[in-house]
């Protein structure tokens, strides 16, 4: 097994940082689509509650799937495969 070079640590850096913020940005679209309703309309409180419930296991979810996404995208590109 070969060491990485810089640069291959550097991309990894840079992948796992663009993974982080395009999946805190897609959460955030995420909860904002399922809470929006509380906001644009005059809902009771419970129903405010249970969306934001809803939108935090929706944005939480989001979150996940795109980093996991992103990050096997990458580990499956040919110049990755450690050689």
């Amino acid at each position: 097994m070969e060491q990485r070079t810089q640069a291959d640590r550097d991309a990894i850096t840079i992948e796992i940082g663009y993974a982080l913020v395009s999946a805190c940005f897609a959460g955030a679209l995420a909860f904002g689509a399922v809470y929006g309703p509380v906001l644009a309309f005059s809902l009771s409180p419970a129903a405010g509650r249970a969306l934001a419930v809803a939108g935090g296991i929706v944005a939480g979810s989001v979150f996940l799937l795109r980093v996991a996404h992103v990050l096997w995208r990458f580990a499956r590109r040919p110049e990755n495969d450690g050689r």
